[in-house]
Parts: C-alpha cells; sequence; structure tokens
C-alpha cells in the first residue's frame, strides 16, 4: 500500500528549480510531473505529486495547477477539503480552476459553499462566468431549491447571452422543476430551439417528479412524435409518471417498446419498471419481471417486497424479506409501515421488536414515524415513551416529521400534556406541527385552547392549511363552538385561501347537526358545491340518531347507503334511533336486511396497555387467560353501582331483547368495559387507566366509566373513534356532549 513515505511513481531525482517570476517562458504542460495527476488512485499519491510541483515551482503555472486541482475535487478519491486547501495556495487561478471548485461544492453535502465560491470569484477573477460555470451553479441553486438566487443566475445568463446554450437550457429546465415552478421550466423548454434528448428528458422529469404525471406523459408522446430518440434516462421518467398516475397499460406499452426504442435495458431501469407495476397494482408483471432480472440490488428486493405488502399478502412478503441478501433499514421500514398503514398495528410493532432483538440495521426516522404511527392507534403509551426516549439517546434531531408523529402518538394515548411537552421543546414548527398539535386539544375536548393555539400559529407567521382546517373545525365540534365554527368555515377560502373540501364540509354538518341545527345541516348539504360524500352523509345521520329525528335519518341513511351499499354504519346508526324511539321491528327488518345482504357490523374492540403489553376485548370476550377475574371484577362493579342507584340505559342495545336481566347482562359485556374492569384488576391505583375502542362509545358505558372513576378514585382515559374522554371523580372531559 501506497504512503506519503514511500513514492509510487518516479519522480525525477534533480529537477531544475525555475523562478516563479519566469514560469511564463517554461513549457510547463510538457512537464514530467503532469501524467502523473492522471495515474493517482488516491489523495496520499496526488499529495505527493503536490509537493514535487512545489519544489519545482510548476504549482504556479495556471494550467498546472488547474489540473491539480481537478484531480483533488473531482476525482474517484477527491476530498474537498483538500482541495480547498490546495486552490487558497494558487495565487492566481483561472477561470478553469474556479469552475472545477463550484463544480466540485454544487455536488457536495453543502452545495450553498458552490454559490459562496462563485461569489469570491466575481470579486477576485478578471474573467467573465463562462457557460461551464452556469450550469453548476444552476445545480448548486437547484439543491437548495433557492428559488430566488437561481433566478438571479437565469438573469446573468441571458445578459451574458449564454442563453441559447443547450447544456445551461437543461440546467435551467431542471432547476426551475426542482423548485417547483413547472410553468418557467416549461416556458424555457418552449423557447428553446435546438433540444437534445436531454432536454426532454429534463422537461419530463420535472413534471413526472412535480406530481403532474398526465403532462410528462403528454410530453413524452410529443417527443416521439418528433422522432427524438429516448434513452434510459427518458423511460425511467416515464416510467415514473406511469406510476404516480396509476396508468398501467401505458406503463405496459413503456415496457414493452423499450427494446423498439433500442434502449438497453439495465438495473435502474429495469428497477422504475418493478417499481410502476408494484404502484399500478400489478403484482403478476412485477414478479414475472423480477423473476427474468438478470441482476437484482437491494431496490429491487425491496420493491417487490413493497408489492406484495400493498396487496395484503403478507406471507409472500415474508417470505421476499427472508429471501433477500441483505435486509437494509428500508426492507424493515416498508414492513412496519405496510402493517400500520392497513389497519394492523400489532403486526407493525411485532415487526419492530424483531428489528431490536435482532440487532438488524438501526431504526432511522421511518422506522420511527411507522411505530409511532402504530402505538398511536393502540394507545400504546409505553412503547411509545420508549421511542422518545429512544430519540434522545441516539442524538437524533427532532425535526418536524418526528415532532408531529410524537404529539399524535401521547395525544392518542391520553397524555396531552407530553404532546405539549414535545410541542414546547422544539423551535422549528412546520404546520403540520401546528396542525397536530391543534388536533390533539381538538380530540381532548379543549376547544378553546385549540383556536387559541391556531391564533398562536398565525403569529407565528405559519399559513394554515386544509389539514390545520379540519383540526379546527373538529376542536369547534368536540367543544359545541358552534358560532366559531361557521366564522372559521366561512372564512378559509375568503381570508385563508383555502378551499373547503369534503372534510370540512362533513365536520360543518357535525357542528350543526350534534347542536341540534339539524335542518341548516341538510341546507348545508344540498348547497354543497361538490357532491356530498358517504362521511358527510354519515354526519347528517350521525347528528339526527343524537337527536331522535326518524325522518331526516331515514333521507340521509338513504343518500349514504346509495353511495356505499355495503356500509354498515348507515345501518347501525339508523338501528340505533330505532332502538332509541322503541321501533323494534324496524331494527329487525333492518338486521334482517344486513344478513340478507352479507352485511356485518363491526365488532366492537377495545385494548389496553399493561407493562408494555397491548391487550384486546372483544363484546362478551372471554378469551383473556384472566376472564375469571375480570368477570368476577365486573361483577363488583355491577353491585357496586346497584347500591348507588345506577340503572342501566337499555336504549343503547342495537336488538330487541325481552328479558330485563338479558338487557342488563348485554350491556355489562361491551369490551370496554371489560377493558376497564382488567385495568382495575392490573394497574396500581396511582396509575391512570387508557383504553382505545374502535367505535362510538355508547351510552351506558360513558355513565358507567364515569362512576367508576367516582367509586374507585381512578382516572379513566377512554378514547373512541372520534374523541377522548377524560373520566375523573365522576366527571368526564366532554361535559356529556359528544
Amino acid at each position: 500500500m501506497a504512503t506519503l513515505g514511500t513514492p509510487v511513481f518516479s519522480l525525477p531525482r534533480h529537477p531544475t528549480t525555475p523562478s516563479p517570476t519566469v514560469n511564463n517562458d517554461l513549457r510547463f504542460p510538457t512537464q514530467p510531473l503532469l501524467p502523473l495527476i492522471d495515474q493517482c488512485t488516491t489523495i496520499n499519491q496526488l499529495k505527493q505529486v503536490h509537493a514535487q510541483m512545489l519544489k519545482t515551482a510548476l504549482f504556479f503555472d495556471p494550467y498546472s495547477a488547474s489540473k491539480l486541482i481537478t484531480a483533488a475535487a473531482l476525482s474517484s478519491f477527491s476530498s474537498l477539503d483538500y482541495a480547498r486547501q490546495v486552490f487558497d495556495e494558487i495565487p492566481d487561478p483561472n477561470l478553469f480552476t474556479w469552475n472545477a471548485l463550484i463544480r466540485a461544492y454544487a455536488s457536495s453535502p453543502d452545495p450553498i459553499e458552490s454559490i459562496l465560491v462563485f461569489l469570491q470569484m466575481l470579486d477576485e477573477c478578471d474573467e467573465c462566468p463562462n457557460k461551464f460555470t452556469f450550469p453548476f451553479l444552476l445545480k448548486a441553486a437547484s439543491e437548495l431549491r433557492a428559488s430566488k438566487v437561481g433566478r438571479g443566475f437565469h438573469a446573468m445568463v441571458i445578459k451574458a447571452e449564454l442563453g441559447s446554450d443547450v447544456y445551461i437550457v437543461n440546467s435551467l429546465i431542471h432547476f426551475y422543476g426542482s423548485c417547483g415552478d413547472l410553468d418557467l421550466a416549461r416556458l424555457v423548454f418552449l423557447k428553446t430551439y435546438k433540444k437534445d434528448v436531454v432536454t426532454w428528458n429534463s422537461v419530463i422529469t420535472a413534471f413526472a417528479q412535480g406530481n403532474c404525471p398526465e403532462v410528462a406523459l403528454e410530453l413524452f408522446k410529443e417527443m416521439e412524435a418528433e422522432n427524438m430518440k429516448p434513452n434510459d434516462v427518458t423511460m425511467v421518467s416515464v416510467l415514473s409518471a406511469c406510476a404516480k398516475k396509476a396508468d398501467l397499460e401505458f406503463g405496459r406499452w413503456v415496457c414493452l417498446n423499450v427494446e423498439r426504442h433500442g434502449v438497453e435495458e439495465n438495473l435502474t431501469l429495469n428497477n422504475a419498471m418493478l417499481d410502476m407495476y408494484v404502484k399500478c397494482g400489478s403484482v403478476e408483471d412485477a414478479e414475472r419481471l423480477f423473476g427474468r432480472m438478470p441482476e437484482k440490488d437491494v431496490v429491487s428486493w425491496t420493491t417487490m417486497l413493497d408489492g406484495y405488502a400493498r396487496m395484503g399478502k403478507y406471507d409472500e412478503a415474508r417470505r421476499v424479506f427472508a429471501a433477500m441478501p441483505s435486509q437494509d433499514i428500508a426492507a424493515w421500514n416498508v414492513l412496519i409501515s405496510s402493517y400500520e398503514q392497513n389497519g394492523r398495528p400489532k403486526e407493525a410493532l411485532a415487526v419492530f421488536h424483531e428489528l431490536q432483538k435482532n440487532k438488524g440495521p438501526k431504526p432511522d426516522e421511518v422506522t420511527l414515524v411507522s411505530a409511532l404511527a402504530a402505538c398511536a392507534q393502540l394507545g400504546a403509551i409505553d412503547l411509545g415513551g420508549w421511542i422518545h426516549v429512544y430519540v434522545k439517546k441516539q442524538g437524533m434531531k427532532l425535526n418536524c416529521h418526528l415532532t408531529t408523529s410524537l404529539i399524535d402518538m401521547y395525544a392518542k394515548c391520553g397524555n396531552l400534556d407530553k404532546a405539549l411537552e414535545v410541542f414546547n421543546s422544539v423551535e422549528i414548527r412546520d404546520v403540520f406541527v401546528w396542525s397536530a398539535m391543534i388536533a390533539a386539544l381538538a380530540m381532548h375536548g379543549q376547544g378553546r385552547d385549540a383556536l387559541h393555539f391556531f391564533s398562536k400559529m398565525l403569529e407565528a407567521k405559519v399559513k394554515p392549511n386544509a389539514v390545520t382546517f379540519t383540526n379546527i373545525l373538529c376542536a369547534c365540534s368536540h367543544a359545541g363552538l358552534v358560532d366559531e365554527g361557521r366564522t372559521f368555515f366561512y372564512q378559509m377560502e375568503r381570508v385563508y385561501g383555502v378551499v373547503p373540501g369534503i372534510k370540512h364540509y362533513a365536520c360543518m354538518v357535525d357542528i350543526l347537526g350534534r347542536s341540534g341545527n339539524l335542518e341548516e345541516a341538510a341546507e348545508l348539504i344540498e348547497k354543497m358545491p361538490i357532491s356530498p360524500t358517504p362521511s358527510v352523509w354519515g354526519a347528517l345521520l350521525g347528528a339526527c340518531t343524537r337527536h331522535g329525528n326518524v325522518a331526516l335519518a331515514e333521507k340521509a341513511c338513504g343518500h349514504l347507503l346509495d353511495l356505499d351499499p355495503r356500509n354498515h354504519g348507515a345501518y347501525v346508526l339508523l338501528s340505533n334511533i330505532y332502538a332509541k324511539t322503541g321501533k323494534w321491528e324496524a331494527v329487525s327488518g333492518l338486521r334482517k336486511l344486513m344478513r340478507d345482504s352479507g352485511i356485518k357490523k363491526e365488532p366492537g374492540c377495545s385494548s389496553i396497555e399493561i407493562n408494555g403489553s397491548v391487550h384486546e376485548f372483544l363484546v362478551g370476550d372471554n378469551t383473556h387467560p384472566l376472564s375469571k377475574d375480570i368477570y368476577s371484577k365486573l361483577d363488583e362493579i355491577a353491585g357496586r353501582l346497584k347500591s348507588i342507584g345506577y340503572v342501566p340505559n337499555k336504549s343503547h342495545l342495537l336488538q330487541f331483547v325481552e328479558e330485563e336481566d338479558m338487557k342488563e347482562q348485554a350491556l355489562i359485556l361491551h369490551s370496554e368495559k371489560l377493558a376497564i374492569a382488567f385495568g382495575l384488576i392490573s394497574s396500581k391505583p396511582s396509575q391512570p387507566i387508557r383504553v382505545v375502542k374502535n367505535l362510538r362509545v355508547c351510552g351506558d358505558c360513558h355513565s358507567v366509566a364515569k362512576l367508576i372513576s367516582k367509586l374507585y378514585n381512578r382516572e379513566i382515559f377512554l378514547r373512541d373513534r372520534y374523541r377522548f374522554h377524560h373520566f375523573r371523580e365522576g366527571h368526564c372531559s366532554c361535559n356529556d356532549y359528544w
């Protein structure tokens, strides 16, 4: 191995040392040292040549120095720190040398340095920037998403009359595309008379990556019409557009025509095809391609894994995962996130535990965000808190993604104070961090505080988005702030430039309906500029159930089932209002209709975390190892409730039961009561009981939870499908408005 003490080249033993003041008379490009620069394979070798160039004064020749700086900055063994040291020693660097350093920094992790070097060049160099300078400056501006800076470079290009240079044009299109200014990217493209394949690739890629896949595909068709031969880069961008548009038919056509266009398949292109098939939902096409690929890398395997996971084929996904030559963190993330996003949080956390147990690759931000989302679904605050500690111990910076996930996890696990603590611990808060905190306050019934945070958000010059207003309207709904909700809804577009969408209309219908303004809610639906969806009619139906308006409920249910005939929630809500008004024949008719149509009500399920383990209960569940103790505790609770005059609210039964004792028995078996009883026997009296339910809590369970909190002097946090209920000393944070 070469070292500084062991020369690897045959250097001149007795070099002539001309005076630096007369170096213009020497023919430095022909000196024997210069060819050695091209032979260097390590930075140490280059340093030896550098030393000899200093001894011979060859270093002080601009051409020779430029060759040295190019090797130091741009070779496969380059060192930017060393290149900068060499550059700073050059007494009068030429434009080529400046360009070499600008180019190197543009591709570095710190592209701002490229622009700073350019500014230094303008001050110190006698030569003007040329057509080789601007492409690298525009690359740096692209990496930095520095729109104003890049536009300044564009102006300089025009002033220098370099606007027709194809390399600069391609760089400008890429720059505007990277900054999201697709109109300007296309304008530069249209004004270019001499287009090469890179020009077409740049504009197609800009629109494909800018979430305008339709335009990208139209541009590709124009490219074909002008007989411009595409290359593999073109095909990768076009396939990306097909994937985003979910256009399987055109994607297949592209794959079939790769050979016709004379494009040679390579690993990158094959991976793009694979990704297109997976994102278009054709795992069969992906399987066939994967099977015949001559070369596969970790991207190929991970894409195939993602394909099976997207389709819910977890056995196949695990088989691919097990067969992978190496399982990087991206592969683990695919499994964890797919389980979490498909409503299987327990499996997501099982994979996360497997990752920890196997001492596999180190979890990254994506891993932790997915794991925190799974914890939020389950109410697994112990594990969520452990992840928070892990982030701190690893010295990971709390960026906006992690901050949002932690706030969401703590809020959904019932610890609003910890959510606020996380929010207050960070200095940088984007719109999603603010929105998450507003959502946290909303779900805990702290409507006024949510509105206060919205005001603070505006003071911080953070512009609200559609998510923010969904959360604000939810806060108004849960807290009964009807007038405030109306104000925000009608100010959305006029004041904040956010056009109300389906979620906002559904929230507004809920605000009006929940407060008893059913006719106004129905009128709002009739005047909607967009077609109502099941969520909008469902909000009205739920409100009718609360206020006993049978006629309007039947109308809302009819519209809902027209849009979604297999929506079991619609049948359940209408059944609720029939049961509430004693129309048991109508209840029986609905249940028969559900049976005949093969529609099943989603079973109530409640979960509770004890000592880091999540326990789940279904209605009437007797599968838990401690079932005997749980039911014994339920009997004790029932006895104590009767002793203080509690009478079960039998109107919350969804079916007609004649015997009174059977009615009481049916109510006591609800899943949230089982979970609370388990919490009472399994946790310390000082610990709060945290329960998560997949459905809306019924009125009887709500009443029972209030009484248990008083009788047993326990805090109970019960999260249902829509909000949190914090029971303490016989009262609920919702003030019985839910």
